[in-house]
């Protein structure tokens, strides 16, 4: 009898497993569909441009999530693939004269490649020394940056023309613009909630949580490793490309090394690992960096005090406390 009897438990033990993942689905999917509803509403309360820097900056972090959150792979670099897009995006569209959507594309472009060349040296090595080679390929792009004579050194590539999107949309209108920014920032969100849920995304959580285990069940660790670097990075150079036509301006400080320090503070403030944390890591540092900006350098001084605390009061982040504290998944 206890054959039959494990059977019918596993069986049970089945049931409950689909319909917790089909409760979770249902509830990602109003928690989407309430952003969606928010994404449209807030330009009419809120200033359009600091939605749409939020909106470019929590992109960023979801695609760093991404690579850390569910690859495990810690980047320092991240920048040079944010900033990249955006000196490319911004010289394709002042230079070339290219309108919006093919200046993005022609960033996100280059932040690919990037991501391809410096994901398959970096992969090579694991924890801190993958970590130490991210930042010094980095490294490399911000004084390619700085010298480079197209880049404009100092002053970065200013006035980025904002031509009609399509050829007819006019975006110099900030509403305009801001709807624009929303669609990038939601198909983004939703390529990496796919990710996520796809089987590509399930064999990267096993590599994050037992490699040695991952490469025993038969898993090309390294070509699912160098995947998802890439495709963080094209994330990430997405959100470049769109700062610098939401602001007209491709700066160092695109590329410097504090801007990944800067997204990896926005992920762990948020919730490394879960869905919705990075996005609201993103709202909480950009909101000081906005409203406390009166206070000068000091603001890098309350960061790192809310860094600090958040690391030893809140480890799991804002988003991870609160999914563990309503046992909801977010």
């Amino acid at each position: 009898m206890s054959a039959p009897a494990n059977s019918i438990s596993e069986q049970a033990g089945g049931a409950v497993l689909a319909r917790g993942g089909e409760s979770a689905a249902s509830l990602h999917r109003i928690l989407i569909l309430i952003m969606i509803v928010a994404l449209i509403a807030l330009p009419w309360f809120v200033y359009p441009v600091f939605l749409m820097k939020v909106l470019c900056f929590a992109l960023f972090a979801c695609a760093f999530n991404l690579l850390l959150g569910y690859g495990g792979l810690l980047s320092f670099g991240h920048a040079a693939y944010f900033g990249g897009a955006s000196y490319v995006a911004a010289h394709a569209a002042k230079v070339w004269g290219l309108t919006p959507e093919l200046a993005i594309l022609t960033g996100t472009a280059a932040a690919a490649a990037m991501g391809t060349v410096f994901g398959a040296l970096a992969i090579r090595r694991q924890g801190i020394y993958f970590a130490m080679i991210t930042l010094a390929l980095a490294q490399m792009i911000y004084f390619f940056s700085l010298q480079a004579p197209f880049t404009g050194g100092e002053d970065g590539i200013q006035s980025v023309p904002r031509n009609p999107l399509f050829g007819v949309i006019d975006m110099r209108d900030d509403i305009n613009l801001y709807f624009f920014v929303a669609a990038i920032f939601l198909g983004g969100f939703l390529l990496i909630y796919r990710i996520i849920h796809s089987p590509f995304g399930q064999v990267l959580k096993a590599i994050r949580d037992n490699e040695a285990r991952a490469i025993s069940l038969g898993y090309r660790v390294n070509q699912y490793k160098l995947a998802v670097f890439v495709l963080s990075a094209t994330l990430a150079g997405v959100a470049g490309a769109t700062k610098s036509m939401v602001f007209q301006l491709a700066s160092l400080t695109d590329v410097h090394w504090t801007m990944s320090g800067e997204v990896v503070l926005m992920t762990l403030v948020g919730g490394m690992g879960t869905i919705f944390g990075p996005i609201a890591g993103a709202i909480v540092i950009v909101s000081m960096q906005n409203y406390l900006a009166q206070l000068g350098a000091w603001v890098t001084v309350v960061q790192g005090v809310i860094f600090v605390a958040c690391v030893l009061l809140f480890r799991e982040g804002i988003v991870g406390v609160l999914s563990r504290r309503l046992r909801l998944p977010l």
